[in-house]
C-alpha cells in the first residue's frame, strides 16, 4: 500500500510578493506554487512566451521590473528572479 506523499510544508507556506511582483500576481500572501501559477497565467494571457523558443519569456514592462530589467529570461532564471521578490 503506497502512502500518499505529504506536500512540502515550506512550499505551502504563504509568501508575500513585493510591490513589483504584486503588480503581476496580486498583493495577497499566497503559497509559492500559487505565485508560479499566476505568473504563468499572466505570461500566457499576454502572449509573453517566445514563439520560437518556448523556454524563453519575453518581459513586458511589469515583468521587466520583476526580472531586474532583463528583456528576456528563461524559465529557470525566472524562478530564481521571482524568489527575490517574495518575503
Amino acid at each position: 500500500m503506497a502512502t500518499k506523499r505529504k506536500p512540502n510544508a515550506a512550499f505551502m507556506k504563504p509568501v508575500q510578493p513585493d510591490t513589483l511582483l504584486g503588480a503581476v500576481v496580486g498583493t495577497k500572501a499566497m503559497p509559492r506554487t500559487e505565485v508560479t501559477k499566476k505568473i504563468w497565467a499572466y505570461i500566457k494571457r499576454n502572449g509573453l512566451q517566445d514563439k520560437k523558443n518556448k523556454r524563453m519569456i519575453n518581459a513586458d514592462d511589469k515583468l521587466k521590473a520583476v526580472f531586474g530589467g532583463k528583456r528576456q529570461v528563461n524559465m529557470f532564471e525566472m524562478t530564481k528572479l521571482v524568489s527575490k521578490h517574495l518575503k
